[in-house]
């Protein structure tokens, strides 16, 4: 657990995840386009379903703007493989079990849930801009609201 938190400018940690089928997904993947990168605790949770079904249901008007989204959380390919089918979600989710990425980009470390404080998987969004660099990062994200609140950043 680091302290690490990224602010507009600064140069995005990366990673390299396999998504529910199992393929490798970067960055770089996306080049050239604006990349909303967002973690998320757990795959079958009220509020990730919520979280995932608002950028599902905003999902054309973002990529019609020339924005992909990506998904990231501790859960294992299987596990969000069986969510993303379940959901529809139509775009990658990817497995961090080790929590290695969402610690470089200080998504991981110690949060508040039902009053008590905890270590885990800070609820995070990241927009990179089409060269790769930070746009914007938000820790700490209600799930509920969210994608319409950064759909009006983005003004999309």
């Amino acid at each position: 657990m680091t302290d690490t938190r990224l602010a507009p400018g600064d140069p995005q940690p990366g990673f390299a995840l396999p998504d529910a089928s199992g393929q490798q997904v970067r960055p770089e993947d996306f080049a050239g386009r604006r990349l909303i990168v967002y973690f998320f605790p757990a795959a079958f949770t009220p509020g990730c379903t919520t979280e995932a079904c608002d950028f599902r249901d905003s999902l054309a008007s973002l990529s019609a703007a020339g924005v992909a989204v990506v998904g990231i959380s501790p859960d294992p390919v299987e596990r969000i493989a069986q969510w993303a089918e379940e959901q529809q979600l139509g775009f990658p989710l990817l497995s961090d079990e080790d929590h290695a990425v969402a610690d470089a980009w200080g998504a991981w470390g110690r949060k508040v849930v039902g009053g008590e404080e905890r270590i885990g998987l800070i609820r995070s969004t990241f927009v990179l801009d089409p060269e790769g660099r930070i746009e914007s990062a938000e820790y700490h994200v209600d799930a509920t609201g969210h994608v319409a609140r950064l759909r009006a950043s983005l003004q999309v």
